[in-house]
């Protein structure tokens, strides 16, 4: 089960990844751009879920493009989901509890590459970074 300390710790870690806040929540930008964000359900996200909506925290990542979202979304719904509000948008909601801290590892480092400018990406993944 993973936390905010561990979102936090692993955001942290890569370059050019600052903290503050985005839509009154906390989050994490590399360059200006939120690739990992605390993402409360609103009550259309609610409505929406019914049942199924999360009882726990839910974070927002950055994703590649909507075919990994719904990659994500498919292959494991007890972490992963969507809402209508993020139709078109390349971002997937992830139940933070019920994500392994080695998953969202993977998570926040692919949703660091989704946002981060091409030359850092590069640069990080060269070992540079």
């Amino acid at each position: 089960m993973a936390t905010w300390a561990d979102v936090r710790r692993l955001a942290l870690a890569l370059p050019g990844t600052t903290e503050g806040t985005a839509w009154g929540s906390p989050a994490w930008r590399v360059r200006d751009r939120p690739f990992v964000w605390e993402r409360p359900l609103r009550r259309a996200d609610l409505e929406h879920l019914g049942d199924a909506a999360p009882a726990g925290p839910v974070l927002g990542a950055a994703v590649a493009d909507e075919g990994v979202k719904r990659a994500l979304v498919a292959d494991d719904p007890a972490v992963y989901l969507t809402t209508p509000h993020f139709d078109g948008y390349a971002a997937v909601l992830v139940r933070l509890d019920a994500i392994d801290v080695g998953e969202l590892a993977e998570l926040v480092t692919e949703a660091w590459l989704a946002r981060a400018p091409r030359r850092l990406a590069r640069e990080h993944l060269s070992g540079g970074g």
